[in-house]
């Protein structure tokens, strides 16, 4: 109706909506005052975005470390800003199973030549949980920058961006925070950088000032210069609806609900998964884990696909051998839960699973 209506002239009341809706974002769900998130783009560009300023903002350092259990996608991208400017990229492994990282296996790879370190909140895989102000704490007194992806714990893990010191960081709004599709992701880049750094992807919206369609790119020093392009309205429309009703539900009565919902999904894997070979490969102390559980079996794959196809269960598969399990708290019961694993239980059990034929999805 707003387009219907006002058209292009709507713009007068749109074009600051991606501060505005990324201020709702970041002070409901990461504790954050405003005018320093944007509600912008993709995870993947934000980002792109942040890293590359965060090297360019080091130039005497040559190093950047990640995680090899990190998101592939932070990966692929660090991987190519590495490339593009003769940088080294260290990656943290851990054999543990849990592809977590310590503060003492960070320590052991910081020295002066460290201009980045990214790791997300929490791995996507097995679902851990990262300290963010000792890993922040440590990294900043070594004098490199940190970005945090916070995908897979915004929304249902408190943060506290401001008390953690967290300087730079991206995360999505698709997934806990239930804003749908495609819905545009976000970026948080506190006060004290954003005067500092300087974007690689300087389009109008950053400029200083944006009407005067000047010839050179002059950057606004507040966080409208990590800006590039129009918002989707449309989409911020979602984002804007899911995160007010996480912020009247409150952070920290959804995460007791996720301790709750993954406590349940764990101790009916012991009564019924476990004799079916099935492993967690999650924490099982709630502190140390979010919204998801994996679990880890020979035939995983085979078993993700017959969940969707016969059981009506909808999990993810993760390569080599492990199912995702979510409860998302504001839309999920913990009757759902129970009825889920039980479904669960009666297809491997019966090894109904074994019917499913190659899948042609790309998509697992």
């Amino acid at each position: 109706q707003e387009w219907a209506t006002k058209l292009v002239t709507g713009w007068s009341e749109w074009i600051d909506e991606a501060q505005q809706v990324g201020d709702l974002v970041g002070r409901a769900t990461f504790g954050a005052t405003a005018g320093q998130t944007l509600c912008v783009d993709t995870t993947s560009v934000n980002f792109y975005q942040l890293c590359s300023a965060a090297v360019d903002a080091r130039p005497n350092r040559k190093t950047v470390i990640t995680d090899t259990a990190n998101f592939p996608t932070d990966r692929y991208i660090l991987e190519g800003i590495c490339k593009q400017r003769g940088l080294k990229l260290v990656l943290i492994d851990d054999d543990s199973g849990e592809e977590f990282v310590s503060p003492e296996m960070l320590a052991a790879v910081l020295n002066d030549d460290v201009a980045l370190v990214t790791l997300s909140v929490i791995q996507y895989r097995s679902g851990v949980l990262h300290d963010i102000g000792k890993l922040t704490q440590l990294a900043r007194a070594s004098g490199a920058l940190f970005v945090w992806d916070a995908s897979h714990a915004v929304g249902v893990v408190p943060m506290h961006f401001e008390r953690d010191k967290v300087d730079l960081a991206v995360g999505c709004t698709y997934k806990y925070c239930n804003s749908g599709p495609g819905s545009p992701a976000w970026l948080f880049v506190s006060k004290s950088m954003q005067a500092e750094l300087q974007v690689p992807i300087q389009g109008w919206f950053a400029q200083r000032d944006q009407f005067a369609m000047g010839q050179g790119f002059d950057r606004a020093d507040d966080i409208r210069g990590f800006q590039i392009a129009s918002p989707s309205i449309i989409g911020m429309r979602c984002v804007e609806t899911a995160i007010a009703m996480i912020e009247r539900a409150g952070l920290p009565d959804i995460a007791q609900k996720a301790a709750v919902g993954t406590d349940l999904m764990i101790a009916l894997h012991d009564a019924w998964l476990a004799p079916l070979g099935f492993s967690v490969v999650t924490p099982r102390d709630a502190k140390r884990r979010g919204g998801h559980i994996s679990i880890r079996h020979e035939h995983a794959q085979k078993i993700s696909e017959a969940m969707r196809i016969f059981s009506g269960v909808i999990g993810d598969y993760r390569q080599p051998d492990c199912i995702r399990l979510a409860i998302s708290p504001l839309a999920t019961s913990f009757v759902e839960v129970f009825d889920g694993f039980a479904r669960i239980r009666d297809l491997v059990a019966t090894k109904k699973y074994l019917e499913v034929k190659e899948s042609s999805s790309r998509v697992t």
